[in-house]
């Protein structure tokens, strides 16, 4: 018998549904949420409401595409953690009285491991182990990963995420949120050797971004004159916009440049220390056509097999859920009503 998921995502600004049969996805609804971009950043308190409004039309249309009805799906599984804990309080209620009206199980899913297991949607003969680098707006890990359902941390931020660095540089540069993705697109027309930013010496496997953010945030100040802080060399605010202006497109290249080979860097010595050279990308700033390119490069230097999610599943959605459930399904592990919703990784 054909096993049917049903997957609910809900843990920041996107409320998604996906329906997997058998691993395969049929459906992949994403609803995304505009008001923040007048914010500058994701508000808590109207990430929910937005949930609330979204995620009953959003299961309708995902089950429709699928050409099933709700009594077919065999389990429901949902974003039980990390996250907002109001936008996953509504995902996750909302699951729980669906499974309570259907009788159907339950499947409590961790947002980063279903990142990583994205890579199964388009790839379901990736072979285990491999070392996943996953990076979003939150998180920064490499993780080794043995089974669909046995994962470990073997390095992570002991700060900032890589996608916290690129979105608060973009905001250092003037550029709109989400920055990020603003500073791939002009990073392509940019020299990304124009400008160089010290790249932070962390041991082990671990990574850290504060320090480049600070250096960057001095530079701008400086006009371009200096990495360090000196109240003499701050520039006046109409000489740090010139020079933003003048120079962004390469600005945009050389921060790029700095954070992609902060990851690689860690990335490389991850495979020389597990010995494992199947590797994957996973999570948000994985949709980085700078940070794409480089594993595909070295990858392809140093032999190694890769894989890399598709930029839908490379944001936040449901689809991720709906495979990691499919897994979890087939383990028996299943979550019950007093599951709580958690805003930390557990």
């Amino acid at each position: 018998m054909p096993i049917r998921i049903l997957a609910i995502e809900s843990s920041c600004d996107e409320t998604a549904a996906a329906i997997c049969v058998d691993g395969a996805i049929l459906s992949n609804v994403v609803a995304t949420q505009e008001v923040h971009r007048n914010f500058g950043g994701v508000v808590p308190e109207l990430a929910s409401r937005a949930h609330m409004q979204h995620v009953v039309p959003v299961v309708e249309q995902a089950i429709l595409k699928a050409s099933l009805s709700l009594q077919q799906i065999d389990a429901i599984a949902y974003t039980q953690s990390p996250g907002l804990i109001g936008s996953l309080l509504v995902g996750g209620q909302f699951a729980k009285s669906l499974s309570l009206a259907l009788h159907k199980p339950l499947i409590a899913v961790h947002h980063m491991q279903a990142h990583v297991l994205a890579n199964l949607i388009e790839y379901p003969s990736l072979s285990f182990p491999f070392l996943c680098l996953t990076v979003s707006g939150g998180h920064t890990q490499l993780v080794k990963c043995e089974s669909p359902t046995d994962m470990t941390v073997i390095g992570e931020t002991i700060d900032d995420a890589a996608g916290e660095a690129f979105d608060k540089t973009a905001k250092l540069l003037g550029l709109p949120y989400p920055g990020g993705p603003l500073i791939d697109q002009y990073a392509q027309k940019g020299n990304a050797a124009r400008f160089v930013f010290p790249e932070p010496q962390i041991a082990d496997l671990d990574f850290s971004f504060s320090g480049l953010k600070t250096s960057i945030l001095y530079f701008l100040q400086n006009a371009g004159k200096s990495h360090a802080y000196h109240p003499e060399w701050i520039a006046s605010t109409a000489e740090q916009q010139a020079f933003i202006q003048e120079n962004l497109e390469d600005l945009c290249a050389s921060i790029q440049e700095r954070i992609v080979s902060i990851l690689l860097r860690k990335l490389k010595k991850a495979v020389v220390t597990t010995g494992i050279k199947q590797i994957a990308l996973a999570g948000g700033v994985a949709a980085n056509s700078g940070l794409r390119r480089g594993i595909e490069d070295m990858a392809k230097r140093y032999g190694y097999h890769y894989t890399i999610p598709s930029l839908p599943y490379c944001t936040d959605n449901a689809a991720m859920i709906a495979i990691t459930g499919y897994h979890k399904f087939l383990a028996q592990q299943f979550a019950s009503l007093e599951t709580p919703s958690s805003a930390r990784a557990t």
